[in-house]
């Protein structure tokens, strides 16, 4: 670019102002550019002979030229400071040369000696030597190419780096480089990227960095000057409607054009962090139009902060949404259950880990539960246990709630999303946040990104809070099976449109992938309900979702469940063969009467809250044993109470039988 502008100035001179006709205008038109040397020759020699006519009697005259000629040359290399080395000092000895002559001329006249000859050659040789440059310039402008990449990176604190050769495409421009070695590393270069921006007029994003990861020195910068993502880009439908979910989940668009894409079962877990008005739940919904479209997936959605206000229309096609404070916990204690048993049915059938052909009914003797042949056991779908505004059930359950299904889940087939606005070890605990290997960061405050994103991410240039809540929708995605060099380059999620357009799109995936939504599975369906209760057997109802049939079980299948329902969770183990252990001799009656069940039943609740405060905020029957004379009733009875008050929301059930989580808020009767 900046030798086109060179020759077109050239040209422009070339075309100006000329009345010559024939040879000698076409001579004079070539040799007009160069004429300005030849001029100033000329214009020192007449002042040479003007002066010695004025001051060659004064010799005070002398002593000014000379301290004139000193102070011009100095102005001249000070002026030179922001040019080239090489123009620099061409100026300055063409100035001393040239000022160094008048004073000699003006003294002894410009005749004497060998001023003449030293006028001549000298004149000549100068005028000569800029011509020269002119011509060199006018094919290779000086400050371009290395010269001018040497002086920006001298700027930036790079110097002596070398760049490589530099690969153009349409806004984009990626420029390897090779730091001097044993002098600087590239953490340099990460520290360097906002004086780069600044030095190239770009904002920090613009700026990426990939590092080579078999050298300390080496990598490249890759540079977009336009902000490609301005303009949101409208929902453009499912992107594999109908297949597995194993098929990556389309999001997005990079600001490359390529799509954004998050790989479900490669990213296992994923935190989802933005601030208010970064366009997080604009991303949410695009991963629930993804994740409704599938045929072997099922969703579950925990939103105790707002209800499911921003999930409304979708509702319908979600397994379970848990929209109130006890719903969540039971969720919570839910997904800790199922994952024990997706994993046995998985080992059973000779699964290492969840994939799509676990989801099918199982009619490959390789996959069987039989002795011989096939089992025909109905599929298990893949699950996603999504925890949006998460914050809250935190402080209501605890920071360490998602630790363990976290770090369990990733063989059963399960998915946790945590969405929040910012995940701070105030609210999620280090273990839950390091088994969260995937992450969506949208628009943050301050140095909150490092609570999402790894640190090389955000060496390499990543910067969410440059965007704030002022770019809705703008992302990086970190996530296994994602091309690590797309870690630090922006992305935005689709928009689902305007109010009106969005419950549109959300109410054709909810009709139109009806028949393509697979049903939870007996396996899970059996898990949640044992600690979860009616809060997952009416959760339709308790959402406000139409209820939806309930699947075709066998007849072992609903004979178990039978069972199920009618033995309580703690006597599960227990052998009915067995004999009944000895009894004392004698046995002392409880004085007094019992109380009633009203009183027995606030004595409980009592306890409860009381053994839950002073302890890890959790209580388990056993730990009533010590009461049950005081209450006047046996285990069993305690068991079916505690059991009744997590239904009501008082107490959320934990993955371990028989063991309750007090919740706060709602504690008490």
């Amino acid at each position: 670019m900046a030798s086109k502008e060179v020759a077109q100035q050239q040209e422009d001179r070339l075309n100006s102002g000329s009345s010559a006709s024939g040879l000698g205008a076409w001579l004079w038109h070539r040799a007009k550019p160069y004429t300005p040397p030849w001029i100033v020759t000329t214009g020192v020699g007449v002042a040479g002979a003007s002066a010695n006519v004025m001051w060659s009697e004064s010799p005070w005259a002398g002593v000014g030229l000379t301290l004139a000629s000193t102070a011009l040359t100095a102005a001249t290399w000070w002026a030179g400071k922001a040019t080239g080395p090489q123009r620099r000092l061409h100026s300055a000895i063409t100035v001393a040369a040239g000022s160094a002559w008048l004073t000699a001329a003006a003294l002894s006249g410009p005749l004497t000696g060998p001023l003449p000859d030293l006028y001549l050659m000298g004149g000549a040789t100068l005028a000569l030597s800029w011509n020269i440059r002119q011509v060199m310039r006018s094919s290779t402008p000086e400050g371009s190419g290395s010269d001018s990449d040497k002086g920006l990176l001298e700027k930036v604190g790079l110097a002596r780096t070398k760049l490589r050769d530099v690969r153009v495409e349409p806004n984009r421009v990626t420029v390897p480089y090779e730091l001097p070695a044993g002098e600087l590393t590239n953490d340099d270069v990460a520290k360097a990227i906002p004086r780069i921006a600044s030095a190239l007029d770009v904002p920090t994003t613009a700026i990426r960095v990939q590092h080579d990861p078999d050298s300390a020195r080496k990598g490249q910068f890759v540079i977009v000057p336009e902000d490609m993502l301005k303009e949101a880009t409208r929902w453009p439908g499912p992107f594999a409607p109908g297949q597995s979910v194993a098929v990556p989940l389309r999001i997005g668009v990079y600001d490359d054009g390529s799509d954004l894409v998050l790989p479900l079962l490669d990213a296992i877990h994923l935190l989802v962090m933005g601030m208010t008005g970064s366009g997080k739940t604009e991303g949410a919904l695009d991963l629930f139009f993804e994740l409704l479209t599938r045929s072997d997936v099922a969703v579950w959605l925990a939103d105790a902060a707002k209800a499911g206000q921003d999930f409304q229309p979708l509702l319908p096609a979600l397994d379970w949404a848990a929209l109130d404070t006890p719903s969540a916990g039971a969720m919570v204690a839910a997904v800790q259950a199922v994952i024990p048993a997706r994993t046995s049915w998985l080992r059973d059938h000779a699964y290492r880990a969840w994939e799509p052909a676990a989801a099918e009914q199982q009619n490959d003797p390789a996959h069987s539960c039989a002795t011989s042949g096939a089992c025909g056991c109905p599929g298990m779908p893949y699950l996603v246990a999504w925890f949006e505004e998460a914050a809250k059930l935190l402080r209501e359950l605890g920071d360490d709630v998602f630790t363990g299904i976290a770090q369990e889940a990733r063989s059963a087939g399960v998915s946790l999303v945590v969405s929040m606005q910012r995940a701070s070890g105030y609210q999620l605990s280090t273990d839950t946040r390091a088994s969260l290997p995937a992450a969506m960061c949208f628009g943050v405050r301050g140095d909150d990104a490092g609570f999402a994103l790894p640190e090389e991410v955000l060496d390499a240039g990543a910067n969410p809070a440059a965007w704030g809540n002022k770019r809705k929708g703008y992302v990086y995605l970190v996530s296994a099976g994602v091309d690590e060099d797309l870690y630090a380059n922006p992305a935005r999620t689709f928009w689902t449109g305007p109010s009106g357009e969005y419950e549109k799109a959300a109410a054709w995936v909810v009709q139109q992938f009806a028949g393509v939504r697979p049903e939870l599975g007996p396996v899970t369906a059996a898990a949640a309900e044992k600690v979860a209760g009616e809060l997952f057997t009416n959760r339709r109802a308790r959402a406000g979702a139409p209820v939806a049939p309930a699947p075709a079980l066998t007849e072992e299948q609903q004979s178990a469940q039978e069972v199920a329902r009618l033995v309580d969770a703690e006597d599960a183990d227990l052998d009915v063969t067995a004999d009944l252990p000895p009894v004392g001799a004698t046995t002392e009656l409880p004085a007094g009467d019992p109380p009633s069940t009203e009183e027995a039943r606030e004595l409980l609740a009592e306890l409860v809250e009381m053994l839950a405060s002073v302890g890890p905020g959790t209580v388990a029957v056993k730990d009533m044993r010590p009461y049950f004379d005081q209450l006047g009733r046996e285990r069993s009875w305690v068991s079916r109470e505690m059991k009744r008050m997590a239904q009501e929301g008082r107490l959320a059930a934990t993955g371990e039988e028989g063991v309750y989580r007090l919740i706060p808020a709602l504690a008490g009767v």
